[in-house]
């Protein structure tokens, strides 16, 4: 008989301002191996007119969903940037509960003791944060340029993106846990948010397994195509060992 009914879920939480479009077409990548849940936080896209979350607090009672989902059934969690974070603090509380993921892939954002300037930055005046954001890859250069629509960039982007820092920076105050499941971090290679070496530093907050990949690409590489593939060969070996039919008896 199964020991737990069908392949093992893979938990995606999405970068700051964003949705979930950047995982569109993983399950296709990952098959019959894990079925992709991205996890679309409130705030945007199909829930544009539900509040946004802004601290640790009320993002673990929004995840409560995602929670019901795994109690029972086998999970893996990716988060990229923004989502890194919520990925780490998710495994964190799930692992306190007694419902421990079976790997942690932490992508694009450096580890809570080193204060990122970007995850700082919500509250800075809207010219200042959007030249930030462009020089740093998160924003393309027409955000900061009043003449090719700076305006629209202000009205649409900011607001939700402002938010998500601040949630940001609630999760980085509260981070004080290793997780005992194996972790993962991802790095760009290119990226002046989280560089590599700011990456590798996850490693304070894995009490077991750690790894550091790096692929190619700025702050964004979770759109390209790279990074499935990395993480299909990453977890290949926790997913094979969490086939249904590998429990069979």
């Amino acid at each position: 008989m199964s020991g737990h009914p069908g392949p093992p879920l893979l938990l995606c939480f999405h970068h700051a301002g964003a949705g979930i479009s950047a995982f569109s077409r993983w399950q296709g990548q990952f098959a019959a191996e894990a079925e992709v849940v991205p996890v679309l936080l409130p705030g945007r896209d199909a829930r544009i007119r539900e509040p946004r979350v802004t601290g640790r607090a009320a993002l673990l009672a929004e995840l409560e969903v995602a929670a019901a989902l795994t109690r029972g059934r086998p999970y893996l969690l990716y988060g990229h940037s923004l989502g890194g974070l919520v990925a780490y603090s998710f495994a964190a509380a799930r692992e306190a509960a007694g419902d421990p993921p079976r790997a942690v892939v932490i992508g694009a954002v450096l580890p809570p003791h080193l204060r990122s300037p970007l995850a700082l930055s919500a509250e800075l005046p809207d010219t200042p944060l959007l030249h930030l954001l462009v020089r740093q890859g998160v924003l393309p250069p027409e955000a900061a340029d009043e003449e090719r629509g700076s305006d629209l960039f202000r009205r649409r982007v900011l607001p939700p993106l402002r938010d998500d820092l601040r949630l940001a920076q609630d999760l980085i105050r509260r981070a004080d846990v290793p997780l005992r499941a194996p972790v993962v971090a991802v790095a760009g290679a290119e990226d002046p948010v989280a560089p590599p070496e700011g990456v590798a530093q996850w490693a304070r907050y894995a009490a077991g397994d750690f790894r550091l990949r790096t692929v190619p690409g700025g702050h964004l590489f979770v759109r390209d195509k790279t990074l499935p593939g990395l993480l299909r060969a990453e977890l290949g070996g926790i997913l094979a060992g969490l086939r249904p039919e590998s429990s069979a008896v």
